[in-house]
């Protein structure tokens, strides 16, 4: 993690805070994917994303202005950080999330994302000296790998799902983890700018590819759709990636990755609360070992680190 003003805020932070603001994120996060579902079938992907950037990036924006401070990059590494979040952490995932939903259960997203964490070890461990790749986290890796492989096998299709989704939920978990790489990098930097110039470079980039793919028309069915489309920028966009930034940079990015399988738990339940979906016994089984295996990662960094 970097050093300075980020180190001082994990050590005063207290578990039981870091622990509500990780179920938090997580729930809202998690509502997300049964929102998108009930509203996929009518929105192309790409205009879903830019209404949930758009939305997110006018919450951030009316915030900071309440709170009357600059909406605009204060430099041109900030603006180089929020071009990169924008895209690894904005728009190019809400629009392979959006275009997974249309055909893939809400619950089975959520879990072949919860393999983002995963994939952070692999890439921090080629990057980063003290993440190093030990036995108990490979052992992590590759259970949590093959808990994905049984969740998107052959049978998926015949559950709702397509390969195409499943890769694209993949996609989602990588760019999520390069995007944590990213942060892990940067120097001091204040969680709130660094979501609000995610969400405003996501919400510009997804409405111009829009614009371009689909025109203004793509945006018809929000008429019949506002309420879970302003619930989906607001509270599963806006609101979860502030939480979700000042963890990764006061507590660390390895507190930071427990939202990829606290996320899932969520989703799967708020799915069959709103949606009724049920998750059968495969599914079940393939979610435990996606979770197992992140355990096994965050518990093994979590003793490594330990001074002493």
């Amino acid at each position: 993690m970097t050093t300075g003003h980020g180190a001082g805020d994990a050590a005063r932070l207290r578990p039981e805070w870091v622990l509500l603001a990780l179920l938090t994120a997580g729930f809202f996060w998690g509502l997300g994917f049964p929102l998108m579902k009930m509203v996929s079938a009518d929105f192309s992907a790409v205009a879903l994303a830019s209404l949930r950037g758009v939305l997110g990036g006018s919450t951030l924006m009316l915030w900071f202005l309440l709170m009357r401070q600059g909406i605009l990059p204060r430099s041109r590494q900030e603006t180089l950080d929020w071009l990169v979040l924008g895209a690894l952490n904005g728009w190019i995932p809400n629009v392979l999330t959006a275009f997974a939903t249309q055909s893939l259960p809400g619950g089975q997203a959520a879990m072949i994302q919860a393999c983002g964490p995963l994939i952070t070890a692999l890439m921090a461990s080629r990057m980063f000296s003290d993440e190093r790749l030990t036995p108990w986290r490979l052992a992590g890796i590759l259970i949590g790998f093959a808990g994905v492989g049984l969740l998107i096998g052959p049978r998926l299709a015949g559950s709702g799902g397509t390969p195409a989704a499943a890769l694209a939920m993949l996609g989602v978990a990588c760019c999520y983890a390069s995007g944590n790489v990213y942060v892990r990098r940067l120097p001091v930097a204040d969680p709130r700018r660094l979501a609000l110039g995610q969400q405003v470079i996501s919400g510009i980039a997804a409405t111009l590819i829009a614009l371009a793919l689909v025109g203004p028309s793509g945006y018809a069915p929000l008429t019949q759709h506002a309420a879970p489309v302003l619930a989906l920028g607001i509270l599963c966009t806006a609101v979860p990636i502030v939480i979700f930034m000042y963890i990764l940079r006061a507590a660390g990015p390895t507190k930071a990755a427990l939202t990829g399988y606290i996320m899932p738990v969520w989703a799967v339940t708020l799915s069959a609360l709103l949606l009724g979906e049920a998750i059968g016994l495969r599914e079940a089984m393939a979610g435990i070992i996606i979770l197992a295996g992140v355990a096994i990662v965050t518990r093994s960094r979590t003793r490594e680190d330990k001074p002493g």
